[in-house]
């Protein structure tokens, strides 16, 4: 099985101290057992440091410390973990994110999610997002599905990124609106964000401001359909039918639309990454956009067929 990245993964590297939105804190780290084990047998200078800091409540994780910073981030904005044993001795969880990985027909695939600002930037300033690689390969055969959802992504994204007939993101939109059928209602899209759980209260008051009105600044439009492009990426490859590639293509068209609605030239790398911080990271909140698309048997059928 390949294990395939989108072309701009390759450039993607963890900026540390420099970020402003550290994923150390705020979150809970999760330790899983192999790094536990690990981390029992640990007998250098800090390994007492790390045993300490685990709450074994539950799931093993490390106990926040004042202001939800993880206990091993330094004032400097560094991981004492890294500096004193080793990236190898990192969890699974500080190890893979941002990344994100697809199961699909045509192997696996892995990306970086918009909530890291770092990833973010790339994403948005990356033009390549139709274009993958071969990060590794092992003789293991990908599952074979019925519905092509690859197939699929590569047409949108053909039309993202090379339709002559259509040039600007709202044109874009529109044809695939009318190939899909996808309809959004404002008001409805309003009172589903207003439902979800927020990590930030204050973001739920900046979602209401969500609009279907074509008002964004036009200069956005480069970095509104490379978002586009991730959304699909991440939440449309694995489809296994019609139906579930048209809910999650819906689910992608509000996070674009979300982002269109509140930026500017100046806040959009902030912007998506708070849409992609507040809903990509819970399954609530995904599942709760994802719901008000599900069509009725009879109907999805007859669209489709």
């Amino acid at each position: 099985m390949k294990l395939l990245a989108p072309k701009y993964y390759l450039d993607f590297s963890c900026i540390a101290d420099q970020c402003k939105h550290s994923c150390c804190i705020g979150w809970e780290i999760d330790i899983d057992a192999k790094t536990m084990k690990k981390y029992s047998s640990l007998e250098d200078k800090y390994s007492k440091n790390i045993r300490n800091s685990i709450e074994m409540e539950d799931t093993p994780h490390f106990k926040l410390a004042e202001n939800d910073r993880c206990p091993h981030l330094n004032e400097k904005g560094l991981c004492n973990i890294i500096l004193n044993c080793g990236e190898n001795c990192l969890c699974d969880i500080c190890r893979e994110h941002p990344r994100f990985y697809n199961y699909t027909n045509t192997g696996k695939e892995v990306g970086i999610g918009m909530s890291c600002e770092a990833a973010c930037k790339l994403i948005l300033d990356s033009n390549n997002f139709d274009e993958f690689v071969i990060i590794s390969e092992d003789e293991a055969p990908a599952e074979a599905v019925e519905f092509d959802a690859i197939g699929e992504r590569k047409r949108i994204f053909d039309i993202l990124k090379h339709s002559d007939f259509c040039e600007s993101f709202e044109e874009k939109m529109s044809f695939l609106y009318e190939i899909y059928d996808i309809y959004l209602d404002a008001d409805d899209v309003r009172k589903t964000l207003s439902q979800l759980e927020y990590l930030n209260s204050e973001h739920k008051e900046l979602f209401n401001k969500f609009t279907t009105d074509n008002t964004h600044d036009k200069s956005l439009d480069a970095k509104l359909l490379r978002a586009f492009a991730y959304f699909i990426f991440r939440h449309c490859s694995e489809a296994e039918s019609h139906e579930e590639f048209f809910v999650s293509l819906s689910f992608a068209t509000v996070c674009v639309r979300l982002i269109a609605s509140l930026s500017t030239e100046e806040n959009i790398y902030e912007i998506a990454r708070i849409v992609s911080e507040e809903i990509e990271y819970s399954e609530q909140n995904i599942e709760m956009i994802k719901n008000s698309f599900y069509l009725d048997e009879k109907v999805f059928n007859e669209l489709f067929n």
